[in-house]
């Protein structure tokens, strides 16, 4: 009896409703991608980032869908790497869950750096690596504390995270629109070459990508699944509403700075820190230009916090799989968080941070992230009839459009990626993977 008693619970607590998971998911998205990606895409296809940020989020939407139902059939934590186990096999589910785990540690040691970055500027530090790697690193150790106590506490912050960027974007779009003239839109977008930017196909395409990167925060949804409640009804609907909320941002967000300084100035802010500070700062009401810096610095951390989320939670559910060593596949009792996988991701990523400035995780997460939600997409096209909420043709379009999208990240990207991978099947030889027991 004692015995049992003291045994660590093997699953999670359900205690996430629908608008946190929604909050989930938007402090998932809204940090590089709207801080960042849009001026890198005006850089791109120029004007066209209007149209590139639609063209995304269809692609994420298909993408969204498969992973909605995927969630509601098969709610438990992992995302695709426990929908590629359960419906494919588990080389694939392996494969899933190998190149995110890589790709998004790096992603978080580049946002931890940005936080850092962003908070130097703000307070006239002076730009020294080890003053940035520190104030990185101080970050990285704090929000995994946080997380490691438990799903309730990262939630609340959450929350209070992402409300703070949600103002200071709305901030941005308000402000801007008062202070753009019809004769700016005019010029800068209504008589522009918005539409004769398709045109150019392969910059359309390479914007897409990248701004369709931005968008796939709405992951972090389904790797909670053990973990929301009423996951059938309520997963669908909150990758949906967070997916929508995001466009209807970008979209606003992109036509404000456009319209304000032109797509050519945009773009060329995004070599800058912070590419929408430089652009409020042109605004009538420059002020306004110390709220987005805040914001985005509070993005950045929760970008930082729901990688933490999702990556541990697909650690351990590996690890429970034998994919991974089984010292992470362990549940605090008084807490109920995986707090050894919590920490495992913690330290990797600090010493990513500890490398220095991250430059190529972008691409390198358009890559794998392409190959994630493939696999996502044909995990879905294997769903049995009775578990399918919408018709197959959406997978399959969400399947052909990360394979077209994935040959526009460059050549050492892929061969990075393909390498990683290989590395990742080697490793995988000398773990005793348990049986499979959950197809589907």
């Amino acid at each position: 009896m004692t015995t049992e008693q003291s045994s660590p619970p093997q699953s999670f607590s359900r205690v996430i409703g629908f608008w946190g998971a929604v909050w989930m998911g938007l402090g998932s998205i809204l940090g590089t991608g709207v801080f960042v990606s849009l001026g890198l895409s005006a850089g791109i296809v120029g004007n066209g980032v209007l149209l590139a940020v639609v063209f995304a989020a269809v692609v994420a939407s298909a993408n969204g869908l498969s992973s909605a139902q995927l969630a509601a059939a098969h709610p438990v934590s992992g995302g695709t790497y426990a929908y590629g186990r359960a419906y494919l096999h588990p080389a694939a589910g392996f494969a899933a869950g190998w190149m995110f785990l890589a790709a998004k540690s790096a992603s978080a040691a580049t946002a931890a750096l940005g936080f850092a970055g962003y908070l130097m500027n703000l307070l006239n530090l002076p730009s020294h690596r080890h003053i940035r790697t520190a104030i990185a690193l101080a970050l990285v150790l704090t929000l995994t504390a946080l997380v490691s106590s438990g799903l309730k506490r990262s939630n609340l912050a959450n929350i209070w995270i992402v409300s703070f960027t949600l103002f200071a974007l709305g901030s941005f779009v308000v402000v801007g629109l008062f202070s753009t003239s019809l004769a700016q839109i005019n010029k800068n977008i209504l008589s522009s070459d918005l539409f004769n930017s398709l045109s150019h196909p392969f910059s359309m395409l390479e914007a897409t990508a990248l701004m369709f990167v931005a968008y796939t925060g709405y992951g972090r949804i389904a790797t909670l699944g053990e973990e929301v409640r009423e996951p059938a009804k309520v997963i669908p609907r909150a990758i949906l509403g967070t997916l929508l909320l995001s466009m209807v941002l970008y979209v606003s967000v992109s036509f404000v700075a456009v319209a304000t300084v032109g797509a050519q100035h945009f773009g060329q802010y995004a070599k800058t820190a912070a590419p929408l500070e430089q652009v409020a700062r042109t605004f009538r009401l420059p002020q306004v230009a110390f709220v987005v810096a805040m914001g985005a610095i509070t993005a950045m951390a929760g970008v930082l916090l729901n990688l933490l989320l999702g990556l541990s939670r697909v650690l351990f559910a590996m690890a429970r799989d034998g994919e991974m060593p089984a010292l992470f596949a362990h549940i605090d009792a008084k807490t109920e968080s995986p707090h050894r996988a919590v920490w495992g991701i913690g330290l990797f990523i600090a010493a990513l941070v500890m490398l220095g400035d991250v430059r190529t995780t972008w691409s390198f997460s358009a890559f794998t992230v392409l190959i994630y939600y493939g696999l996502t997409n044909l995990s879905a096209l294997r769903l049995p009839p009775k578990d399918q909420r919408y018709p197959r043709i959406i997978s399959l379009f969400g399947l052909l459009s990360c394979g077209t999208l994935a040959f526009f990240v460059p050549l050492h990207i892929w061969l990075a990626g393909l390498l990683l991978l290989g590395l990742g099947f080697v490793l995988r030889i000398f773990l005793p993977q348990k049986p499979q027991t959950e197809k589907v």
